[in-house]
């Protein structure tokens, strides 16, 4: 199975061929995103791990374009964003639904014996290592808020 990295320069030939103007773009960019983690590593090769990583600042930077964009009403810049993200989103591995975040974290609660808000450091520090790449931080963060939180709050 090829690298998620080789996956990348084959897709933005491919776009190239066929014209897929937001495809080859969006591409290059997480190409060069890519390189400049490299250039920070002193070129060190990447792993997948890695490429993962910078797809997923990748995403979130886009939720962060849309979120603004959609702020000031500016919906063509926001639907360019949300083409970008979906090509970006393509090359990541499914993402967990907010349900099974629930399930996974209320499971870590209870092994670790959290009971309020002030345990949400430790849950989260249990949960990431086992979440990361199947589900975004801030949502996981607020499910274990949500679940840690009194019920009469």
């Amino acid at each position: 199975m090829p690298s998620l990295r080789e996956r990348l320069r084959d897709d933005l030939k491919d776009a190239m061929r066929a014209r897929d103007a937001v495809r080859r773009d969006t591409i290059r960019l997480v190409e060069a995103a890519i390189k400049n983690a490299e250039i920070e590593k002193r070129g060190a090769q990447l792993s997948d791990q890695d490429v993962q990583a910078i797809l997923q600042r990748q995403v979130k930077q886009r939720h962060d374009s849309i979120e603004q964009y959609e702020q000031v009403n500016r919906s063509d810049l926001a639907d360019a964003e949300r083409a970008e993200l979906a090509v970006i989103e393509a090359y990541l591995p499914q993402q967990m639904s907010r349900e099974e975040i629930e399930t996974t974290a209320r499971a870590a609660i209870e092994q670790l014996g959290a009971s309020g808000p002030g345990d949400r450091g430790k849950v989260m520090g249990k949960l990431m290592p086992q979440l990361r790449g199947q589900a975004d931080g801030a949502t996981v963060n607020a499910v274990v808020s949500d679940l840690l939180s009194p019920p009469d709050a």
